[in-house]
């Protein structure tokens, strides 16, 4: 009892009366010195949750761009963007609470030791009650984890369904597919309130079990302070008005540990992709310069498999191509086209064989570096929501209004130049303003801007009408003989401007390369 009979005489040999003026000016005193602690407390909070979503962003980002290109193929978009957005903000939320949870915690220490100074008995066993209070959360910690792996899940399905069906409207509209579709929208979402709401209710059920059993904790505490420790009322009411402010505080604590359990699946799957993605970095081109090709581009004896797959998509293929020259790759869908061509613009490595430039061999750093002299033009044309000024700039960032007239010239993109606002002209979200024979063109005029040794055309004009396609055949048949150009395709008026023809099956060639 020396806690007790210390503090009695503390308050009897104060020397200081206070009036009401000063107690009430006190009072306000210490509300506002709260209020301001609650506020840094929060911006702080905010401040590194911010950090936190900032870092982890950026690093997912560069992870995702710089990882190498077999493995992008392999991951699953969906996941990836709802990590990217949902999962990284909700490891933020995280981070948050528990930086709140730390602070409540030094609070409880704090209390603590006031409450052994005012009488170690109820002190210790107030510890021991609250003790067995957290191990009876057990259960909800656990439901907390299950709850926040469910709405990692949710997110991740909706993501994915979302992203299909911006992708698809054009055919959800010529199915009249619109009902299907928000039905399947709408039972995602469903099962995301479902997840959801359980845990709001799982959180606030636990939330009253705490009030509950603080409360029921309190009273066994102050009926054995008096019947069984006699602490006297100098030290009792000090002791309840403690334990009273420290019980919001448990909350807090339970909360905040509740909230975090149910991030922490969003963290560790954020965590576990990145780690996919910085295990597959590619090697920097580290400033290497590669001089363009005088003779010729090949592939000697390549072999590439892919992972899950029994055969190889290419299987001990040669093919040569010779600078300024027009071949095409012929072969049905599944033959190894992509992979050669992805092979010969340097974004994947063979297992086996090697990409030669006049006959030597590329070393990885090289192989990248081999991407700055190829232009690349794929069956969908990609656009971003800018001008067509800033999209030829996307590739070329200091190419003169000269350079991009001339480059939509060769394209057949003259038509950019009549319209209104001519360059600024704006194409819209991934070029809609624009026909798909447009966009293509434009996309065109983008890769030859580069002045590149290689152009790739991977069946460019499969998707377009008649009129846009021999457009951007009349543009290719001005190119030849002055850079080399491999097209890919099955037939159409491009696969007829070929000098050579290469043909695929089965990830093999079929018979020599025939002059056309």
């Amino acid at each position: 009892m020396g806690g007790d009979a210390l503090l009695a005489r503390l308050l009897a040999a104060s020397p200081v009366t206070l009036g009401l003026g000063m107690l009430l000016a006190i009072f306000v005193a210490l509300v506002g010195v709260r209020a301001l602690l609650q506020l840094a407390k929060s911006i702080a909070g905010t401040r590194v949750e911010r950090r936190v979503v900032e870092g982890l962003r950026a690093r997912f980002s560069a992870a995702l761009l710089q990882a190498d290109w077999r493995t992008l193929t392999s991951l699953r978009q969906g996941e990836a963007l709802s990590l990217l957005l949902n999962g990284i903000d909700t490891a933020g939320f995280g981070v948050h609470e528990l930086v709140g949870l730390s602070s409540a915690v030094m609070v409880l220490g704090a209390a603590f030791l006031a409450a052994l100074t005012l009488s170690t008995p109820v002190a210790l066993a107030a510890i021991a009650g609250a003790a067995v209070v957290a191990l009876a959360y057990g259960s909800v910690r656990r439901r907390s984890a299950s709850f926040g792996e469910l709405l990692v899940a949710g997110y991740g399905r909706l993501t994915s369904l979302l992203d299909e069906t911006f992708g698809a409207l054009r055919v959800i509209k010529s199915f009249s597919a619109e009902t299907q579709t928000a039905a399947q929208i709408a039972e995602v979402d469903a099962q995301l309130t479902h997840g959801r709401v359980g845990y709001v209710a799982l959180v606030g059920l636990a939330q009253g079990m705490l009030q509950f059993g603080g409360a029921a904790l309190l009273a066994v505490l102050v009926w054995l302070a008096v019947a069984r420790w006699h602490v006297q009322p100098v030290v009792l009411l000090p002791m309840v008005a403690l334990f009273a402010r420290v019980l919001p505080v448990l909350g807090t604590v339970q909360s905040g540990w509740s909230h975090w359990l149910n991030a922490r699946p969003a963290v560790e799957q954020s965590l576990q992709l990145m780690g996919r993605l910085e295990a597959a970095t590619e090697a920097s081109a580290g400033g290497v310069v590669i001089a363009r090709p005088q003779h010729t581009i090949s592939l000697d004896r390549v072999t590439v498999r892919h992972p899950g797959r029994s055969t190889p998509a290419l299987e001990a293929v040669d093919i040569v191509l010779p600078v300024n020259t027009t071949t095409v790759l012929l072969g049905p869908s599944g033959a190894g086209k992509s992979t050669v061509a992805d092979l010969m613009g340097g974004l994947i490595a063979a297992d086996e064989g090697a990409l030669r430039l006049d006959g030597t061999a590329l070393t990885s750093e090289q192989r990248i570096a081999w991407r700055g002299h190829v232009a690349y033009v794929q069956q969908e044309p990609v656009l971003f929501n800018l001008t067509v000024r800033e999209n030829l700039r996307w590739a070329v960032p200091r190419a003169t209004e000269a350079r991009m007239v001339e480059a939509l010239e060769r394209a057949s993109a003259q038509f950019v130049l009549d319209l209104p606002q001519g360059l600024n002209t704006s194409v819209g979200d991934s070029g809609r303003q624009l026909s798909g024979g447009e966009r293509q063109r434009i996309v065109l005029a983008r890769g030859l801007l580069r002045e590149p040794a290689l152009l790739i055309l991977d069946e460019p004009t499969s998707a377009l009408d008649p009129a846009n396609e021999l457009a951007i055949a009349e543009a290719v048949e001005r190119m030849r003989g002055t850079l080399t150009i491999l097209i890919i395709g099955h037939r159409g008026a491009l696969t007829r401007l070929a000098e050579r023809q290469v043909r695929l099956a089965g990830g093999r060639l079929v018979g020599p390369a025939q002059v056309g």
